[in-house]
């Protein structure tokens, strides 16, 4: 869907401007590659299991690689006319953002369809920059995540982009070539072509950390708030989806010295609610 200039001040409210950077690039997902780190995801810790030790897409990399807000409640179909009224244009964005929504990060596998729950948040346009895109669209990943693991399924859903850049930027080895330039968000780095060596050697526990990459994040991103919520161990929810963020487990992704972390969370019992029925709904299941 091209993208009219009266459209980008909704995005921007919306927190999801930079998201929409991503869609003229991101042409392609690795799918051996995805299934490889699907193989060594533990869905009991949240994490992949690499010959190293433990290792976690978390919410700092969501920050980093998406550039989408992770704190919650802070304070076009064809061209638009030059006369067109201000309620289409709000209408063309309602149909925008539900398309990157869908695409880039909340995409299952009903193909063309979407879920009525969307609704209600895209009647309230105003409201859309309060909720915490970033940890919905992580905890909707480690839910596709763990649900890929179960022997009996063949394909998975989820924000695959951000799986795919988050591989790239931790695993030197893996790295696409032509991946000397890139821009913000950091997921719009890529190339079409591999390079592969030693599938997990050269683990990358800091690349947020360069220069090169310090001069380009949009300094929302580092505000002192938000850095504290990525080292947060807690629950990340997307509807129905909740999810653990043991970040506990990949302490050296943070800089520091892992110790022993808590015991794996027995969350089977999470995994096992999917919204489906009359009374399963999160609001009566979770409202303790």
């Amino acid at each position: 869907m091209p993208l009219h200039e009266r459209i980008i001040p909704y995005l921007e409210t919306a927190d999801l401007y930079h998201l929409d950077r991503l869609i003229s690039q991101w042409l392609w997902v690795n799918e051996p590659l995805l299934s490889a780190f699907v193989e060594r995801w533990r869905p009991e810790t949240h994490t992949f299991h690499m010959p190293f030790g433990e290792c976690a897409i978390t919410l700092q990399d969501v920050a980093y690689q998406l550039g989408l807000p992770i704190d919650g409640f802070h304070e076009r179909f064809w061209d638009l006319p030059a006369d067109t009224s201000e309620e289409t244009v709000r209408i063309h964005a309602r149909a925008y953002i539900m398309m990157l929504l869908l695409s880039q990060l909340f995409a299952d596998k009903n193909a063309n369809r979407v879920h009525l729950r969307w609704l209600p948040y895209l009647a309230l346009m105003d409201d859309l920059g309060r909720y915490s895109w970033g940890s919905a669209a992580l905890a909707w990943l480690y839910r596709c995540l763990c649900h890929g693991t179960n022997r009996n399924v063949v394909n998975v859903a989820g924000p695959l982009q951000l799986l795919q850049s988050w591989i790239f930027w931790r695993f030197f080895s893996l790295r696409p070539c032509g991946f000397d330039v890139f821009e913000f968000p950091l997921a719009s780095r890529y190339g079409l072509l591999f390079c592969v060596d030693n599938m997990f050697n050269l683990f990358l526990w800091d690349p947020y950390s360069a220069p090169d990459v310090a001069a380009i994040v949009h300094p929302d991103i580092l505000v002192e708030e938000h850095r504290r919520l990525w080292m947060a161990a807690m629950s990340l929810i997307y509807f129905v989806a909740i999810e653990w963020h043991q970040v506990d487990r990949v302490v050296p992704q943070f800089g520091g010295v892992q110790h022993l972390p808590q015991l794996a969370l027995n969350i089977d019992w999470l995994h096992a609610k999917d919204g489906r029925g009359g009374d399963r709904w999160f609001s009566s299941y979770y409202q303790e």
